[in-house]
């Protein structure tokens, strides 16, 4: 570790992978719903348990972005933290915000807007924390080193910042509400997200390939060109049943087909630069998580977002299984996948030793990567089901969910195999660290 204030992003790590595994429990509890419908129904019912599981996947993925940031930025602007005080100040505003909001859900208080549940006192908890990050981060940048690498992170950032104030926005007709409530939810994860994805990866790069930093620097410009053109437009895949005009069907359709792109440019970048790196990095496992993420964010993202975004396909599988096969691979891969692979790359030098439990790191790694593939194999299936028993043949809702029962039983599996998998990692990031024959902490090499 270079510079002393690259700690600070421990704290943030520490956070964000609790949440990680508060979100997997409540994960587990939704899949029980589906087999067992009673579960838990006088005590917490599916509704909160959902909006709990979703919304803190959000929280500790932003979490996680922080700490991502705090980590790369010294090195990056070849500087300090610009005040250590105001990232921990914006990290426990940002976490009483995320109790609160999960609190306030178990109650029944919420604005009831998917994903913008929160009520609002604690957004704006959420837009103080997020203001003050992007100051201290700004400050460090503006005094510091200007690469490609944190221009490109910061103004993925800012953006996100942005877009979130629309958070705010909420009219009362529902297909203008649908519209905006899609700048936030759209435009982050298939917008500016892929910016912040684009610069954490070629950090990960620049640091375990060797290959030149000017030529990692050439892929990222063209990523990040795609992901705009692509993604801003590609929000039309969502305009085409809330009541917007009928040429959002033809935009949405050529423009999200062109969304796969950026995710296979990635894929490519990520093993070209490994072919073409001549550095035997010593920390294999985050190697793996580097390499795993555009992989399987290509066809989490990419081919399973195609699958169903055409809107004479989407006419039919809008709303069903489908789309929850998609959304749980697509956040997976790209952003669950790259934000372990930092933490695996940063926690040996922020904890002061060689890298460490890799191959109980690396158990975690194929053992949460099956099983979520598994889970979208399972659920891509039911969605198929789904399609054809509801929307084809116009059996009711109700009637189609009990021809499912199979498919839940096995997306429980896989949500335990899951947690399995976490439970590993989790143990092999903040475990024992191996020591040097005299007992001590064994130093690292950046």
């Amino acid at each position: 570790m270079k510079y002393e204030t690259q700690k600070v992003a421990y704290a943030f790590f520490l956070v964000a992978m609790g949440l990680f595994a508060l979100q997997l429990v409540f994960g587990i509890m939704a899949a029980l719903v589906y087999v067992f419908p009673d579960f838990l129904a006088q005590l917490m019912p599916f509704n909160i348990i959902r909006v709990s599981h979703t919304n803190l996947l959000i929280v500790w993925l932003l979490i996680g972005f922080m700490g991502c940031t705090y980590y790369l930025m010294p090195e990056e602007a070849e500087r300090e933290i610009h005040s250590p005080m105001l990232a921990y100040l914006q990290l426990g505003i940002f976490v009483v915000a995320g109790v609160a909001a999960l609190v306030c859900y178990q109650l029944g208080i919420h604005e009831g807007r998917e994903f913008l549940e929160q009520p609002f006192f604690v957004k704006v908890l959420i837009t103080v924390s997020f203001l003050i990050f992007l100051y201290n981060t700004s400050m460090t940048l503006l005094k510091g080193r200007k690469t490609t690498i944190n221009l490109v992170l910061m103004l993925g950032l800012w953006l996100a910042a942005v877009f979130w104030l629309f958070a705010f926005y909420n009219p009362g007709n529902l297909a203008v509400d649908k519209v905006y409530w899609w700048w936030v939810v759209h435009l982050w994860v298939e917008g500016v997200w892929e910016l912040i994805m684009a610069s954490l990866l070629g950090y990960l790069l620049i640091k375990m390939s060797g290959v030149d930093r000017e030529v990692i620097e050439k892929w990222l410009y063209v990523i990040v060109g795609l992901s705009l053109f692509s993604g801003l437009l590609g929000t039309g895949h969502h305009y085409y049943w809330i009541g917007t005009p009928g040429y959002w069907q033809a935009i949405g359709s050529i423009f999200s087909t062109l969304e796969v792109i950026p995710f296979f440019a990635m894929v490519v970048f990520a093993f070209v630069m490994f072919w073409k790196g001549s550095r035997n990095h010593p920390n294999k496992a985050a190697m793996l998580w580097t390499m795993g993420c555009p992989t399987v964010a290509f066809f989490g993202a990419g081919v399973w977002g195609f699958m169903h975004t055409l809107s004479f396909i989407n006419y039919y599988s809008h709303g069903t299984q489908v789309t929850a096969a998609h959304g749980h691979l697509a956040f997976y891969g790209a952003y669950v996948m790259l934000i372990l692979g930092v933490i695996t790359y940063a926690m040996p030098q922020l904890r002061r030793s060689q890298p460490f439990n890799q191959v109980l790191n690396m158990w975690g790694f194929w053992i949460l990567t099956s099983a979520m593939c598994f889970m979208t194999f399972t659920l891509t299936f039911a969605g198929a089901v789904q399609t054809h028993l509801q929307r084809v043949l116009g059996m009711n809702y109700m009637e189609v969910q009990d021809q499912l029962g199979l498919f839940y039983t096995m997306r429980l599996g896989t949500g335990i195999a899951v947690t399995v998998g976490a439970v590993l990692l989790l143990y092999a990031l903040f475990g024992p660290a191996r020591r040097s024959a005299s007992g001590q902490p064994a130093m690292s090499a950046s």
